[in-house]
């Protein structure tokens, strides 16, 4: 399959700064959460926009300290040749998050709720245009980008503003717009002198496989060599699930 071809099957979705992202409104909560007398529940406390038109001010001027969102796609996995499925988690998290109860030790106002990635579109496009598994892969690795772009924006605005991002995915590719968006953010704001940061991934997986191509397995791959992770540690490391050139590369990186 050409590198146009793959290109195509998700020009149509096009890249525009979180064109994706659904805002949560307080029904929005309030729909997911069981009330009950006497008691009171996260999803009656969590903070949301104040204003979904103008949602790098709302979230400035949030009192939150940290702003939550989620990215369920497993769009990243299926271009490593994995098992679909990372877009399932989003809605029990939700469910359970809401209905946790608000107390002295978590009153829930200190977190803003802001809403979750949809890129079904994305994955119903390729779905149902692509030929063949190659195909799918090579498309999966493009749709990445679109990802990529997407999250970076919404991870470098809420940085910038000096709120703290918790994310709950979706595909460890993630963590390179994560990472970058961060960096920038950051960096922006003053908190850092230079977009790098240090990252410390619990995972059996590194997910330092070549930049072959934008998927799960390769985000720390790229934000090193785009110069937007500085160190790197892996904790909990499988000898198993590691490839033996990320293993060279590994020990031979005085950063990891």
């Amino acid at each position: 399959m050409k590198k146009s071809d793959a290109e195509n099957l998700v020009a149509g979705v096009g890249i525009k700064a979180a064109r994706h992202l659904k805002i949560y409104n307080r029904q929005d909560l309030m729909s997911l959460t069981r009330l009950r007398r006497f008691e009171t529940k996260l999803g009656e406390r969590l903070q949301v926009l104040s204003d979904a038109e103008e949602i790098e001010r709302s979230v400035q001027s949030s009192s939150a300290r940290f702003v939550l969102l989620g990215i369920p796609e497993d769009i990243g996995a299926k271009g490593n040749y994995g098992i679909g499925g990372a877009d399932t988690l989003w809605i029990p998290f939700l469910q359970n998050l809401l209905n946790i109860q608000s107390n002295d030790f978590f009153d829930g106002q200190e977190v803003l709720l802001l809403g979750h990635f949809d890129f079904g579109d994305i994955q119903y496009l390729i779905d149902t245009t692509a030929r063949g598994e190659e195909e799918k892969i090579e498309a999966y690795r493009h749709a990445v980008h679109t990802i990529d772009d997407e999250v970076e924006h919404i991870i470098k605005m809420i940085t910038s503003v000096g709120k703290l991002p918790i994310v709950i995915g979706g595909g460890h590719n993630n963590s390179y717009p994560l990472i970058k968006g961060s960096a920038k953010g950051w960096h922006k704001a003053g908190v850092i002198p230079l977009p790098q940061i240090n990252c410390i991934n619990v995972d059996a997986h590194a997910d330092y496989r070549p930049t072959e191509g934008r998927h799960s397995g390769n985000a720390f791959r790229y934000a090193e060599e785009d110069g937007f992770l500085q160190k790197y540690c892996v904790v909990g490391l499988h000898e198993n699930y590691l490839p033996q050139n990320s293993w060279s590369d590994i020990v031979n990186n005085p950063f990891i």
